[in-house]
């Protein structure tokens, strides 16, 4: 079989991998969901193997479907960093970049920072994704991602920079507190709206006061049920509180402007924890490839001042 021809269907057959689906692995590729069947099609009879279990609820790969996959997803970052390698003077980056982010610390936070550093590379081609759901970098296809929260253990595949911890801080609208009161314990906060988050698994997360020890620990852990206003969008928890509908403890890099003009108040000051990590995440393998290296680099530096935690030990080199 000539060589041209043991790439037809490859990067179709990975999309699908990745995506899980006919229908979104078309619609990543601009393609009908027709045309990518029948691609896989006969992508599997020149193999004479099966790559996928179809049923008419989900698509999983068959066992020979997963070894073809680790080998594809090589030789494709194999091709493309030599592809960029006689393309590039050394100075432009070039080719397609996806960063995975989280929506709200994402949009406002790290999207200031991103922005400027494509503007200086126009043959770069980002391809951004906002989601607060955990995504698999290496199933997904994910050059570098951004992640508040941590695995206990970080697997040896992947690079990682450590920028520091948000802080939490209980806030409220100057209108709110003249109308119910400003608690002065912890126990006070209990008689109060709360205004509380939603994470991606339904689940609520709870508020965690800083105890007399200086350690961060869940105290008050209220259900939907208790909640005055359950809202799964962190901004959208801190409209909430400056239109003046109750207390919600929120990070202080969504909330320094509004602490620093007045709109909202900062309220049990001494109880402000440290909540999540903060992380740039990136797969080992695409270390070497400029465009991502190079974005790593800024992201850490620029970031590493939004966590008010010191950042501990830089960055864990891909090597």
């Amino acid at each position: 079989m000539p060589n041209s021809e043991r790439l037809k269907g490859v990067e179709v057959f990975v999309a699908v991998a990745r995506a899980g689906s006919f229908v979104r692995a078309g619609e990543r590729l601009n393609l009908t969901s027709s045309a990518v069947g029948k691609a896989v099609a006969r992508l599997e009879v020149r193999l004479q193997v099966r790559l996928f279990e179809r049923s008419t609820r989900r698509l999983a790969l068959t066992e020979a479907g997963g070894r073809f996959l680790a080998a594809c997803t090589r030789v494709l970052s194999e091709l493309e960093e030599a592809e960029h390698a006689l393309g590039s003077d050394g100075e432009v980056l070039a080719g397609r970049l996806r960063i995975d982010l989280p929506v709200t610390f994402g949009r406002l936070v790290a999207l200031p920072v991103l922005a400027p550093f494509f503007g200086r590379y126009p043959r770069l081609q980002p391809v951004l994704s906002f989601t607060d759901r955990y995504v698999d970098i290496h199933d997904e296809g994910i050059d570098v991602a951004l992640r508040i929260g941590s695995p206990e253990a970080w697997p040896p595949s992947l690079g990682h920079c450590y920028l520091g911890r948000e802080q939490k801080v209980f806030c409220a609208a100057p209108a709110y507190l003249a109308a119910h009161g400003t608690p002065a314990t912890v126990e006070d906060l209990v008689q109060h709206a709360a205004i509380m988050y939603r994470k991606a698994d339904g689940s609520i997360s709870p508020w965690l006061i800083r105890s007399g020890e200086g350690r961060a620990e869940p105290r008050i852990e209220k259900t939907a049920l208790d909640a005055r206003i359950v809202a799964g969008n962190a901004e959208a928890q801190r409209d909430l509180t400056l239109a003046g509908l109750g207390i919600a403890q929120l990070p202080t890099w969504l909330v320094g402007g509004q602490l620093a003009d007045g709109s909202l108040v900062q309220v049990l000051p001494a109880h402000a924890a440290p909540g999540l990590p903060l992380h740039v995440v990136w797969p080992r393998a695409k270390a070497s490839l400029p465009r991502v290296s190079q974005v790593v680099a800024v992201l850490c530096e620029a970031l590493g001042d939004e966590a008010d935690a010191a950042p501990e030990g830089a960055v864990d080199a891909a090597s």
